[in-house]
C-alpha cells in the first residue's frame, strides 16, 4: 500500500486543527517544566506549512523540505528545530519520490528520531519526544497496512506518555524541575501524542 502527496496534504491539515485545538494546553504543559510557548512554536509552525501545502511538489522529497523550511522559519525554538529536523530526515529519505510504502514508516520515523537524537544530544529513555518516536517506530515496524499503521502509531504514543509519566526528567530544561517532573507529561512527548494521532486519523 502507497501514500502520495495527498495524504501528506490530508495529514498537514488534520495536524494544523489540532495544534489550533492543543493551542492553550500544550502552552500550559510547557509552563509547568518550559517555556510555556510549544503551543505557540506548532501552532506557527503547522500555519506557514499550511499557507504552502497547496503548492507543494509532487516529490515528497522537496515537499517535506519545504515543509521543513517553513516551519525553521516560523520558530527558532528547540523543539521547533527538533521538528525541523525530523522533516528533513524524512525528505532525504524519500528525495525523488511521488509515492512510498505504508511499509517504510518505521524506518522514517526510526530515522528521523536519531537525526533529533544528534541534533539535541539527547538519549533514549530520557522521558523526551525522543521515547514518543522510538515507541512508534518500534510499534509500526513490519506493518504494511495502512490502518495497522494508524492505530499501532497512536497506541505507541499513548502508551509512551503512560510508562514515563511517573519518571523523572534527565533532558532538556525540564531535568532542571527533576522530581517535580514526575507525574507530569512532557510537553515533548504530549505534543508528538497529538501530532502523530492527528496525523494517523486517530
Amino acid at each position: 500500500m502507497t501514500l502520495s502527496k495527498a495524504a501528506l496534504v490530508q495529514a498537514i491539515d488534520r495536524v494544523t486543527l489540532a495544534m489550533e485545538r492543543d493551542f492553550d494546553e500544550l502552552n500550559a504543559a510547557d509552563g509547568t517544566l518550559g517555556d510555556g510557548d510549544l503551543g505557540v512554536t506548532l501552532t506557527r509552525g503547522m500555519r506557514a506549512i499550511t499557507q504552502l501545502k497547496d503548492d507543494l511538489p509532487d516529490d515528497l522529497g522537496m515537499a517535506l523540505m519545504q515543509c521543513a523550511q517553513a516551519f525553521t522559519k516560523s520558530s527558532g525554538s528547540s523543539y521547533g528545530t527538533l521538528m525541523a529536523t525530523g522533516l528533513m530526515s524524512a525528505a532525504k529519505a524519500l528525495k525523488g519520490q511521488t509515492e512510498f510504502e505504508v511499509a517504510q514508516v518505521s524506518d522514517l520515523v526510526a530515522g528521523a528520531r536519531d537525526k533529533m537524537q544528534e541534533r539535541g544530544k539527547a538519549e533514549i529513555g530520557g522521558k523526551t519526544v525522543l521515547d514518543s518516536l522510538d515507541a512508534v517506530a518500534r510499534a509500526t515496524s513490519g506493518l504494511d497496512d495502512k490502518e495497522a499503521v494508524a492505530s499501532a502509531a497512536a497506541d505507541a504514543v499513548d502508551q509512551a506518555l503512560e510508562e514515563f509519566r511517573q519518571k523523572p526528567a534527565t533532558i532538556g530544561r525540564a531535568r532542571i524541575f527533576a522530581e517535580k517532573s514526575i507525574g507530569l507529561d512532557d510537553p515533548g512527548m504530549l505534543a508528538m501524542q497529538r501530532i502523530v494521532k492527528a496525523a494517523a486519523g486517530r
